[in-house]
């Protein structure tokens, strides 16, 4: 957007310590909800709205749809397409993290937890297993798992730095949401090669609403709104 000459507001979640620095202005820690995200598009004079959040941000996708809906403003969501399961690939779909916590419900296992800092507290019902955690940010306290090891990255990754820290670690299963996109790919394409069964958390259901799978087609989408509204 920058580079195409276009202004506009980067809204973070908050959720990060550390983000990224954009060369657009940046707010973050939400708006209120659908109504104050309504409030700030009447107040800014916001033109367009682009849901670019990650695909398991559902209650961020529902505001951003209502509150575009009550001020009439243009939306557009920038998603990923999600992953796709090959016959190499040894996963099993569950709908939910409780889902996921239920298919950890037994022997002692290496696991690859790739869920995200929010979620972990989520597995403490499965304390018998090593849990592997790669975290942007470190946990804002004790974890509830007694064997664990706690690596601070952030992606891009690639396949072969996956599969060494899944070979260094002895991994014997995976658990990650289906993000999509090729920023987080490399754990998958590590555990098809070393044959490593993963617990796949499967998309929430989300408004429907226009969709892009690419940065250019959103731009597109805006340049196309403008001429058709004489702008």
């Amino acid at each position: 957007m920058h580079r195409a000459g276009l202004s506009g507001t980067v809204s973070l979640a908050g959720r990060v310590a550390r983000p990224i620095r954009q060369p657009l202005p940046q707010s973050s820690g939400g708006f209120g909800g659908a109504d104050g995200l309504a409030r700030y598009i009447r107040d800014h004079d916001i033109t367009h709205v682009i849901d670019a959040t990650h695909p398991f941000a559902a209650q961020m996708s529902h505001n951003a749809v209502i509150a575009t809906q009550q001020t009439g403003t243009p939306l557009i969501a920038l998603t990923r397409a999600p992953w796709q399961a090959t016959a190499q690939d040894d996963w099993t779909h569950v709908p939910d993290i409780a889902g996921a916590v239920a298919a950890l419900d037994g022997p002692p296992e290496r696991i690859f937890l790739a869920v995200g800092r929010m979620h972990l507290a989520e597995f403490a019902p499965n304390p018998q297993h090593f849990y592997l955690l790669r975290l942007i940010d470190a946990p804002d306290g004790p974890l509830p798992f007694p064997d664990h090891k706690i690596v601070l990255d952030r992606g891009p990754f690639t396949a072969e730095g996956d599969l060494a820290l899944m070979r260094s670690h002895g991994i014997t299963r995976g658990v990650s949401k289906n993000s999509g996109g090729t920023g987080a790919q490399a754990k998958l394409l590590a555990a098809r090669t070393l044959g490593i069964p993963m617990i796949m958390i499967d998309r929430p259901a989300l408004p429907s609403r226009p969709e892009a799978h690419d940065v250019a087609a959103v731009l597109d989408w805006i340049n196309h709104d403008k001429t058709d509204l004489g702008v």
